[in-house]
């Protein structure tokens, strides 16, 4: 690579980036500019500008992207009802682009040359990161230190910042028990406890959900309201996009909701097993898929099942800023132009289940599917059509007979 001049690096504060910033320095003898964004991962963040200027960094971004997360990017997704593999709800994945469109912005506000991120070379994280960085600036040059350091375990990091006056938070000392990643959206775990799939996920891997079986014996009943697909309100308060995901996260936490022990396809080839936490955005799964069931035409809800898993599969690879992904989200968006209404839910022992759903749009005629007297469907009409659609099927047994 070209001499690099500066680098915007994606920076948390912990053993990991903050060895990598050091290392940028050494190796690249180059001025680092640190980005922390709060996702809503619910650590504290100073102490990552305090490490940063303890380090000589001059420029340094600590900015609160919470609304912006998801308004822009949770939502978006959750029109689509997107499930990545049937199951799961994508949160690690959707907060890479947001990162990557922001160090690209930092790099251009600060003339810088290059970006950088701490994602090793075995995951998906290191392909979306760098998928969204040449998506938004085809010229820009990328550093993933993982992928050219000999720093290839826990110890060799440990030794590396203790020989160079890097603090280590005392729980950083030795193996970790499993590796962690956090947004308003989910939780997730993955690795060392973990990595054998028929080993049950111990208690203490879970952080944002009570054990469905300790959960209240008694549901919790709420109501979401949604305008054009996105979620506004709960129980009749209206609230901002990062407020509500906060209160369903509370809500769906407190009653087991949202756990998800799974073995997924990465990208670059391996299976990988994660344990996920999503409370909030299970509940809102469910919800917005019952507000879609009395406001969308049949066509138009069974043609976005068809497209869900192609959607999710971008996404889960890093293709946010891909065009196939801007040209399936305008039609997801068109196709929520009526999902607008109320849904009630109740809570309980890890289930979200639907009790009722109204829309001023809805397509759902009462006088059509009664069981009792109606003057609006002559139910003789449904023989030509039954003797239609078994055509094709009369002549075809017809056929087989004769031969």
């Amino acid at each position: 690579m070209s001499e690099i001049k500066k680098v915007v690096l994606a920076y948390s504060g912990g053993l990991d980036t903050s060895v990598i910033l050091r290392w940028l320095q050494d190796t690249y003898r180059c001025e680092v500019v640190t980005f922390t964004a709060d996702l809503g991962q619910g650590e504290e963040l100073e102490p990552a500008r305090q490490k940063a200027e303890m380090m000589g960094i001059k420029e340094i971004y600590i900015e609160d992207l919470r609304e912006e997360f998801v308004r822009d990017y949770v939502f978006p997704m959750f029109r689509a009802n997107a499930l990545y593999e049937g199951v799961y709800l994508l949160g690690t994945s959707i907060a890479r682009p947001l990162i990557a469109k922001r160090q690209i912005e930092i790099a251009r506000e600060t003339g810088a040359d290059a970006v950088a991120h701490g994602a090793t070379g075995k995951g998906n994280d290191q392909v979306r990161f760098e998928l969204g960085y040449y998506g938004l600036n085809p010229d820009i040059k990328v550093i993933a230190p993982w992928r050219e350091w000999d720093l290839n375990s826990r110890t060799k990091l440990i030794s590396y910042a203790e020989s160079h006056q890097i603090p280590i938070h005392r729980d950083k000392r030795g193996e970790a028990p499993f590796s962690v990643d956090a947004n308003l959206l989910h939780i997730s775990a993955e690795g060392k406890v973990l990595e054998d799939p028929w080993d049950a996920p111990p208690d203490y891997v879970y952080s944002r959900t009570i054990d469905p079986v300790d959960a209240p014996d008694t549901p919790t009943e709420i109501e979401i309201d949604f305008e054009k697909g996105d979620p506004v309100g709960i129980d009749g308060e209206v609230l901002s996009p990062a407020a509500l995901l906060t209160c369903l996260n509370e809500l769906g936490g407190a009653n087991g909701i949202g756990r998800l022990d799974m073995v997924e396809n990465r990208f670059v080839g391996m299976k990988s097993r994660g344990v996920y936490e999503t409370p909030g955005g299970t509940v809102l799964h469910t919800a917005h898929r019952a507000m879609e069931s009395i406001t969308l035409d049949r066509g138009a809800a069974h043609l976005k099942d068809e497209l869900m898993p192609r959607y999710a599969e971008l996404l889960y690879n890093g293709f946010w800023f891909s065009p196939e992904r801007e040209m399936l989200q305008a039609l997801i968006d068109r196709s929520q132009k009526h999902v607008s209404g109320t849904v009630r839910l109740k809570l309980y022992k890890g289930n979200v289940i639907v009790t009722g759903r109204k829309s001023q749009h809805s397509l759902y005629s009462l006088p059509h599917v009664t069981f009792e007297e109606d003057a609006v469907y002559d139910q003789r009409d449904a023989e030509g059509f039954i003797r239609l659609n078994a055509l094709r099927l009369r002549l075809g047994q017809r056929h087989n007979q004769g031969s």
